[in-house]
């Protein structure tokens, strides 16, 4: 794994199978991708993005967006085992596997962060 961003990220851009819908998840083209874009569901694996440190393991469920002023797109969820809530941006412009965004758009109203 290559460092980027400083020592609290970590790369890591692998296709994986999701756990919630099954299906195959390939990498993003442009930056890390860590939660389908068919079912918009995680998995709760890291502590800082990428360092797969977590023990947690539990599924991290998809429960409403934010609009970011600086960084777009966000999506929250809420962890299934442990109940902590994280966030990731959207990868709405993926042109391999786009999120959905109907699917994002049925998660809750968003709300303008400055």
């Amino acid at each position: 794994m290559s460092q980027e961003g400083g020592a609290r990220f970590q790369k890591v851009n692998d296709s994986f199978v999701c756990e919630q819908c099954g299906q195959n998840v390939p990498p993003a083209q442009k930056t890390c991708r860590n939660h389908c874009p068919f079912c918009l569901h995680s998995k709760h694996v890291d502590i800082y993005p990428g360092d797969r440190a977590n023990p947690c393991r539990g599924l991290l469920k998809p429960v409403g967006y934010e609009l970011h002023s600086k960084k777009g797109l966000m999506l929250h969820f809420r962890c299934q085992s442990c109940q902590s809530l994280t966030r990731n941006i959207a990868l709405c412009d993926d042109p391999i596997a786009p999120d959905d965004y109907a699917k994002i758009l049925k998660l809750s109203k968003p709300t303008l962060v400055r």
